[in-house]
């Protein structure tokens, strides 16, 4: 009986491979650490809840629970509501997250900078846009003061770190922007300049993987285990999601297909290369089509305004933003037969317009494929919010088992000296 369920359980599943080289014993305090991951977990997604139902649901000992609770607590990460009403018996108190604990965040990108406070459930207490310089230090100094005026307007705050979501690679070891093609400030130590003035624990990352923690944090994620999501912007961002891990590879340069090149004797792009994916799929690429297909019409200023255009008709709009489409699609193709993914999420100026220019991208990823089903597309329309809430996700998943697999266990202490806060199990939703 025992070993046919076995057997059920590796055709169902595999059978895992454990890369010898890289193997850890689990000490107590990691068992500790993945314990406190689930109980915050569920808190989070289920909350307000008891003490009870969180050792029901995670199959903690009620000891267990306890001890992480009160933990948590101290630490304020969450707070004790309202009684819960039972028909007998006493009415235990319910948790919730903590309303009062924020995140200093930030979208940066080569034209602009988004700063915001956001809470643990992902809402937006504050928010404000600033011209971003081509001078790291004068721009980076900018959002220093937007982040300051921010923290001044909520003193009754707990502010427990800064998430920024940047349009480059982010080594995961060192935290310096290591490849940002549109934004030229990769020999700048972003992270050292703010936790010089603000005496909080700063985290960065690609806004790619922002945005695919957002989804995972606060979205539509649950079940999912092999994904892709992509970023339709000023390039053609990529992150991976594959057995429930978020893939960084070497150096945190993992997914950068916005850099493949689908004509290797096309336009040459910001990277050095030439005919990269991003030279015709971004937002940038369609206010290029769209010079070249209308050269005496007044040339639109952003891709809001290109969008406007074709929403009212303007047929080289439409024909510009149609070859756009074709060209996500192609590069979709790519990953696709590169990753096979179970989903794919796109975010980005596109998406504002699936309606019309969707049914495009998809009978392209249809086209050609190799063989099976082609996964299916899902949008998020607000591209800033996802990139805040990622980068707000960015702070709370410190620790989390992602970063316990995703490196070297000389690199794994590295990372672990530098993030010191409590750790939260974003990731795991991935795998249930």
């Amino acid at each position: 009986m025992i070993k046919t369920q076995i057997d059920r359980a590796r055709r169902s599943q595999g059978i895992r491979r454990i890369d010898l080289a890289y193997v850890e014993l689990a000490s107590s305090e990691v068992a500790r650490d993945i314990n406190r991951d689930v109980v915050l977990e569920l808190i989070r997604t289920k909350q307000p809840i008891a003490r009870a139902d969180l050792s029901r649901w995670s199959g903690l000992q009620p000891s267990t629970v306890s001890l992480i609770v009160e933990q948590l607590l101290k630490e304020k990460w969450i707070v004790e509501g309202a009684a819960a009403k039972r028909p007998r018996g006493r009415r235990p108190t319910l948790l919730s997250l903590n309303g009062d604990m924020v995140i200093l965040v930030a979208d940066i990108r080569p034209d602009q900078a988004v700063v915001a406070v956001v809470d643990l459930n992902g809402r937006f207490l504050s928010r404000e846009a600033l011209p971003l310089l081509s001078d790291p230090a004068r721009g980076v100094r900018n959002v220093i003061d937007c982040m300051e005026r921010m923290r001044a307007r909520h003193p009754e705050r707990s502010f427990e770190g800064i998430g920024l979501s940047l349009p480059g690679r982010v080594d995961p070891v060192t935290q310096r922007l290591i490849l940002a093609p549109n934004l030229k400030w990769s020999d700048y130590d972003i992270k050292k300049a703010i936790e010089q003035r603000i005496p909080l624990q700063v985290e960065m990352d690609n806004a790619a993987n922002a945005c695919l923690l957002s989804e995972l944090w606060f979205g539509r994620m649950d079940g999912i285990r092999n994904a892709v999501l992509i970023t339709i912007s000023e390039g053609v961002g990529a992150a991976i999601l594959a057995n429930g891990q978020l893939v960084t590879g070497k150096s945190g340069l993992a997914g950068e297909f916005g850099h493949v090149p689908l004509y290797p004797n096309g336009l040459q792009c910001g990277c050095g290369r030439s005919g990269c994916w991003e030279m015709y799929a971004s937002s940038r690429a369609a206010l290029r089509f769209y010079a070249e297909l209308a050269p005496k019409a007044a040339a639109p200023l952003t891709i809001r305004e290109l969008l406007n255009r074709a929403e009212d008709g303007d047929r080289k709009a439409v024909e510009a933003l149609s070859r756009q489409a074709m060209f996500l699609g192609q590069g979709l193709r790519l990953i696709t037969t590169a990753l096979s993914p179970d989903l794919i999420l796109l975010t980005g100026d596109l998406t504002i317009s699936w309606s019309r220019f969707g049914p495009i991208v998809e009978a392209e990823l249809r086209s050609q494929a190799l063989a099976g089903v082609t996964p299916r597309l899902i949008v998020t329309t607000d591209a800033e919010l996802a990139r805040l809430r990622g980068a707000g996700a960015l702070v709370l998943q410190r620790h989390s088992g992602y970063h316990r697999s995703a490196h070297s266990p000389a690199e794994q202490k590295t990372v672990s000296k530098r993030r010191s806060s409590p750790k939260t199990k974003i990731l795991e939703k991935a795998g249930r």
